[in-house]
Order: C-alpha cells, then sequence, then structure tokens
C-alpha cells in the first residue's frame, strides 16, 4: 500500500522559494501508471490542484501556478519534490501530496486521488 510524507521548512519569508519533498514507500514512483500530485488549501478555502509528475517524469501545472511551479523527482530517494517561487502571504496554506491519476484529451484534463500525505503546514510571513 502506498503512502506518503511531506516535509517542509513550515515558515518561509515572502519573496523566498518554498521548497518541499514527499517521500513514498510501498510504491516505486517511476512505475507505470503512478501519477503523483502536490494539493493546497489555504485556511477557509477549497483545494487548489498545484501539479503533477507523472511516472515517466513528465509534469503539468496548474495554469495560475506555472510561471512560479517546479515539480521533480529523486528516484534514488523515491522522492518527488515541489518549488514554489517568490512565494506570498497568499501561498500560506497546508501543502498535500498524493498518488493518482492524470488524464488529458481533447476536451481537457481531469485528475483523481487515491492517496494522500497528511499534509503540512507552510506559512509565509516575515
Amino acid at each position: 500500500q502506498v503512502q506518503l510524507h511531506e516535509q517542509g521548512p513550515g515558515l518561509v519569508t515572502p519573496s523566498q522559494t518554498l521548497p518541499l519533498f514527499c517521500t513514498v514507500s510501498g510504491g516505486i514512483i517511476t512505475s507505470d501508471y503512478y501519477y503523483w500530485h502536490w494539493i493546497r488549501q489555504p485556511p477557509g478555502k477549497g483545494l487548489e490542484w498545484m501539479g503533477v509528475i507523472a511516472f515517466s517524469g513528465t509534469t503539468y501545472y496548474s495554469p495560475s501556478l506555472k510561471s512560479r511551479t517546479s515539480i521533480a523527482r529523486a528516484t534514488s530517494k523515491n522522492q518527488f519534490t515541489l518549488q514554489l517561487m517568490s512565494v506570498t502571504p497568499e501561498d500560506t496554506a497546508v501543502y498535500y501530496c498524493a498518488e493518482g491519476y492524470y488524464y488529458c484529451s481533447s476536451t481537457g484534463c481531469s485528475n483523481s486521488f487515491d492517496t494522500w500525505g497528511q499534509g503540512t503546514q507552510v506559512t509565509v510571513s516575515s
């Protein structure tokens, strides 16, 4: 059974880059048809999908965050990462990594999430 564990700095200064790490156990991140997502939930708001890295290494991003987001993987650690650049207090949220699916067709893209990490709180403040 796949399990995910997020790690992050907790507190980030505005304009800096937020690094987050998700370590996967019970599954190999390069195994066929696994998709590894980053999702966040700001206080008092709904879930926001940020992006995904596929088993192949291909990445897809939310259009609203694409210019500030980079998702990568460290296969030797069975880990995938998120970097969110130029953060502001509006980036304060609980950040989750998740395993699920991602599919695009001519009519658009959709995703689903099967397994979630426990989430990590990130606060952007000076």
